[in-house]
C-alpha cells in the first residue's frame, strides 16, 4: 500500500519509495526528509474533503505531503505492539 492508502492514525513502517528515471528529485526529497525503509510513519490529517495536504509524521517529525507525493511512498502496516 502506498502513503496516501493509509487510514489516518494508523503507525506504519516506510518500505521503499517509488522512483522515476534515473534521476527523481521527488524521491531524493523525500529520502532526504526521513522516508527511509523501516522509519515509523504516519497520516495525522488530510486537508478539506480528503484532499491536499495530508500531515504526515515520520519518526519524530510532521509534514504537509500532496497526496502525489505520499503515492510514492510504499508501507506496511507495523505490527501491534
Amino acid at each position: 500500500m502506498n502513503l496516501c492508502q493509509l487510514p489516518r492514525r494508523t503507525p506504519a513502517l516506510v518500505e521503499d519509495i517509488d522512483t522515476v528515471g534515473a534521476v527523481d528529485p521527488i524521491a531524493r526529497r523525500l529520502g532526504e526528509l526521513g522516508f527511509v525503509p523501516g522509519e515509523p510513519v504516519e497520516v495525522m490529517a488530510a486537508g478539506p474533503f480528503g484532499g491536499d495536504p495530508l500531515l504526515v509524521q515520520v519518526g519524530y517529525t510532521r509534514f504537509a505531503l500532496r497526496r502525489s507525493e505520499a503515492a510514492r511512498v510504499r508501507v506496511r502496516v507495523a505490527p501491534a505492539a
